[in-house]
């Protein structure tokens, strides 16, 4: 397929250009392209693709990326995964999440276990966290180390997000364990509003730590916990938006916490009978 004719001698004047397809993914002209384009707000600029994976280099290119995709394939396989993308991109930031609180029960000293630190291709803003628990019927907000510490610098792509059997809470509603994650990886980071964004896992480190167990009670009577390493630097977000941390945290005082289905198969909320404890 060829672009349209141009009404102009210049580029920006055409209404519908289009990329043309070649045989290797060439990003730097398809940047090119988008930063020309950005100036020209009656052109719609689209690029041809032939799977998921360089259609999504296409519309994030620059950012901005292109106004949209033609892909061309023969495999409904990335029709779907396309689809699904498309699809988690707007529900980024419309959709806002609904915390309650939860009043903190115990706190706890447990011993040795294997926990997980994910460090993301990205800087998080205070208040910006990842979502974990013990149950996937309630996440706790886990900040990141973005706060100033007089023990270490700070590190705002990371979150010290707890040991390897946690839950943690993935674009599209789906769930995962942080034990899955590796570099590459997608995770959903949320702040105290309830935004939320995808982000893109640089490296995972499990180390063994000493744990912390926090147990917390909903305003219906439901129990639920969340176990953390247990060191200053590892914070959970309040109703009142402060960053509290393990080491300070006490019997009475409430954290916000995600509630949502506890059945799962391989992430997906399902309906099912289930226990958790």
């Amino acid at each position: 397929m060829h672009a349209p004719p141009c009404p102009s001698r210049w580029p920006l004047a055409c209404p519908s250009p289009l990329l043309p397809r070649t045989p290797g993914l060439q990003i730097i002209p398809a940047e090119n392209l988008v930063a020309a384009y950005q100036r020209n707000s009656g052109a719609t600029l689209l690029a041809a693709a032939p799977d998921c994976a360089a259609s999504r280099v296409m519309l994030e290119a620059l950012e901005a990326g292109t106004d949209g995709v033609l892909l061309r394939t023969d495999s409904p396989a990335e029709v779907r995964a396309l689809a699904r993308y498309l699809q988690e991109r707007r529900q980024q930031g419309a959709q806002r999440l609904r915390y309650e609180a939860a009043t903190v029960t115990a706190v706890r000293p447990v011993g040795m276990g294997d926990r997980a630190c994910v460090d993301l291709c990205c800087l998080l803003q205070p208040g910006e966290g990842m979502l974990v628990g013990s149950f996937a019927r309630a996440m706790f907000l886990v900040h990141s180390e973005c706060a100033e510490s007089k023990y270490i610098a700070s590190r705002p792509f990371r979150v010290n997000a707890g040991p390897v059997h946690s839950y943690l809470q993935l674009p599209g509603g789906r769930t995962g364990y942080l034990s899955e994650l590796s570099s590459g990886a997608e995770v959903l980071v949320a702040d105290a509003h309830g935004r939320t964004r995808t982000a893109l896992v640089g490296r995972v480190k499990i180390e063994q730590r000493p744990l912390v167990l926090v147990e917390a009670e909903l305003a219906d009577g439901d129990r639920c916990s969340v176990l953390l390493q247990n060191a200053e630097t590892v914070r959970l977000r309040e109703p009142s938006w402060r960053a509290v941390s393990v080491s300070e945290l006490a019997a009475g005082e409430q954290l916000l916490v995600l509630r949502q289905a506890g059945a799962r198969h391989t992430g997906v909320a399902i309906e099912e009978s289930i226990t958790e404890r």
